[in-house]
């Protein structure tokens, strides 16, 4: 048992090396952060979507913004898309589930904002579809996803795909990921760095 817990923890030391030694993906991760500053600046709004374990990861990274991350500081407009769970549970029984994020970006979505989809995949359709949704109304993507992007490539304005076809490594990652972006938005938009 022991060893399958070291294993398990190298993998992810594995999978976070290698999020390191990319240069494009860190520069990425750097566009990321002004965009999202800039976004921030003018007034703009976060929005986060997700699956499962990722929408829990949406949900926590929206949290960061709204609330706090290291300091005490104004609250950032960032909110995930799913916490509303009678729109979520109607709309999916109504329409579809394909649809629930697609839907409410066109009701709430403004040019300039960004919104932030997260899936191991790439492929998740309701995903997918919120960013063609998102496309059309001007908004900002940043997809997070595992290796190769899927479906998301094509349609996302920055793309962190991290190098990995396992999906807890990948979480684990995106986790990582979003902490670095929210901790240097912070530190840019409120001139503490």
């Amino acid at each position: 048992m022991n060893d399958k817990i070291k294993q398990i923890i190298s993998a992810s030391i594995e999978t976070k090396q290698k999020v390191l030694e990319n240069p494009e993906l860190i520069e990425t991760v750097h566009q990321c952060v002004e965009t999202i500053t800039e976004a921030f600046r003018k007034g703009n709004k976060v929005l986060f979507c997700g699956n499962g374990g990722s929408a829990a990861d949406a949900q926590h990274l929206a949290a960061e913004f709204s609330g706090r991350f290291y300091t005490d500081r104004d609250a950032l407009p960032a909110e995930a898309l799913h916490c509303n769970t009678s729109y979520l549970t109607a709309v999916a029984n109504d329409y579809s589930y394909d649809v629930i994020y697609s839907r409410m970006i066109k009701g709430i979505g403004n040019p300039g904002d960004v919104l932030v989809g997260l899936s191991t995949s790439g492929n998740s359709k309701n995903i997918v579809e919120a960013f063609k949704a998102a496309k059309l109304k001007n908004m900002i993507t940043i997809g997070l996803t595992g290796e190769g992007g899927g479906q998301m490539k094509p349609i996302s304005d920055y793309l962190l795909d991290v190098p990995s076809k396992d999906t807890p490594r990948i979480q684990e990652s995106h986790i990582l990921l979003g902490h670095i972006i929210c901790q240097l938005v912070e530190e840019k938009y409120f001139n503490y760095a």
